[in-house]
């Protein structure tokens, strides 16, 4: 089943209930759809991802009726995940992050430059502040790219939109979070 495109096994799970066809979309997929949803969340937010990107899955497979093949069904699967991860982000808007396990069991007494990392830490929590207030497709695409390590056309495949307005995301993002930076006091 491999060997079949997106189209064909769309057809085979819509038009004949095969539910390995549609595993095989979710395959192909997955990691893509994961990665999205993570450069909207925020790493901190990682674990959630999961959780949306199995919802979208889920969702992807109630809608596969609606899709008509006007577009490529990754373009599809991608628009709805970037408007699911969308909604979700909202609702988690005051939610604190995860904090992962070791990060809590380390004590700042134990490391031998904790004022170096205090300083790093709060950079790096003034940074990601700092990201937070960016448009959303600047976050995303500053996410993808940096912290996930997409390519430009990657990007522009999970965004639906061309490579060279994803390099005018980053350019602009860049730019306006340099600002943002030097007006808080931390020059990059």
């Amino acid at each position: 089943m491999t060997d079949f495109t997106d189209d064909q096994l769309v057809i085979r799970c819509r038009d004949h209930q095969d539910q390995d066809a549609f595993g095989q979309l979710v395959h192909r997929y997955q990691d893509r759809v994961f990665r999205l949803v993570v450069s909207i969340l925020g790493q901190e937010f990682a674990p959630d991802a999961e959780d949306v990107a199995q919802e979208v899955f889920v969702r992807i497979h109630h809608a596969l009726t609606t899709w008509r093949g006007d577009a490529a069904f990754g373009t599809w699967v991608y628009r709805i995940t970037f408007n699911h991860a969308l909604n979700v982000k909202a609702r988690m808007r005051y939610r604190a992050p995860h904090v992962p396990a070791d990060v809590l069991a380390t004590r700042a007494g134990d490391a031998p430059s904790a004022d170096r990392q205090l300083d790093a830490a709060r950079r790096h929590a003034l940074v990601l502040a700092c990201v937070h207030e960016l448009p959303e497709i600047y976050q995303s695409a500053l996410r993808l790219h940096y912290w996930l390590g997409a390519s430009m056309s990657e990007i522009a495949l999970m965004l639906d939109t061309p490579e060279n307005t994803v390099k005018s995301y980053l350019h602009r993002a860049r730019k306006l979070l340099h600002v943002m930076l030097q007006q808080r006091g931390i020059h990059a």
